[in-house]
């Protein structure tokens, strides 16, 4: 039999200047810098804005950032309709990777509507699109997709809860966001670059890298540790 790797390990698949780990090095780099340090000392605003723009933002550049992201967190009417159909039954990743497809036929990629324009545009929707589904799935209730929070990660706790996040809930959820951005060529950002490598469009990439992210050895795995952390009434257990 002929030897083969496992995974991608000894295979050149592509290059990057995005994100890389670097095991020596520290583990895991967007664009250089350890994603410790980002993790301790950054938003996610600001750790999106360094992998879509290259570049860490200076105050007024993230105050900039973050207004077009609030602006891209309208729902267009039809697709709300269509989150309103999705069963509560249905898994979030699922609702992710629908609302994404299905925003890709009614916003299609094209014109001025390219690369980071788009990729800001679902930074921007992809929480209103789950919080939308969720509120109505469980409530029957048709939210408004506009909230006082400033950064993404406090927007989408304020839709969940209706109010302004707590600072110790809105702290882990900016380090859930930022430890989840980028992950060199593992599975998900791979399969992104596969669909890419046809030409195909920007929603497609993504929808597929949601699909592929969704699976218990991927990024459903922090659900399967939270069921045994649940097992614990107390740290000491």
């Amino acid at each position: 039999m002929s030897d083969f790797a496992k995974g991608l390990e000894g295979v050149v698949a592509g290059q990057t200047a995005v994100a890389i780990i670097d095991e020596a090095g520290g583990g895991l780099q967007y664009r250089g810098y350890p994603l410790n340090q980002l993790s301790e000392r950054s938003t996610f605003d600001e750790v999106a804005h360094l992998l879509l723009h290259g570049r860490l933002p200076k105050v007024r550049e993230l105050r900039a950032f973050r207004r077009g992201l609030k602006r891209h967190r309208a729902l267009p009417t039809a697709l709300k309709k269509i989150l309103e159909k999705l069963p509560a039954s249905a898994h979030p990743m699922d609702v992710l990777r629908t609302g994404c497809s299905a925003l890709g036929c009614l916003e299609p990629e094209g014109g001025e509507r390219v690369g980071v324009a788009v990729a800001e545009r679902l930074v921007g929707v992809l929480p209103s699109i789950l919080m939308y589904w969720h509120a109505f799935a469980n409530r029957g209730e048709r939210i408004k997709t506009k909230a006082e929070s400033e950064s993404v990660a406090g927007y989408f706790l304020e839709l969940l809860h209706g109010k302004p996040p707590d600072p110790l809930h809105l702290q882990a959820m900016e380090a859930s966001l930022i430890l989840y951005a980028e992950h060199e060529f593992n599975a998900s950002t791979f399969t992104a670059r596969t669909i890419t490598s046809t030409l195909s469009d920007f929603y497609s990439a993504v929808t597929g890298a949601i699909g592929a992210l969704r699976g218990p050895l991927h990024g459903g795995a922090n659900e399967m540790a939270m069921e045994l952390i649940q097992r614990y009434q107390t740290p000491e257990e």
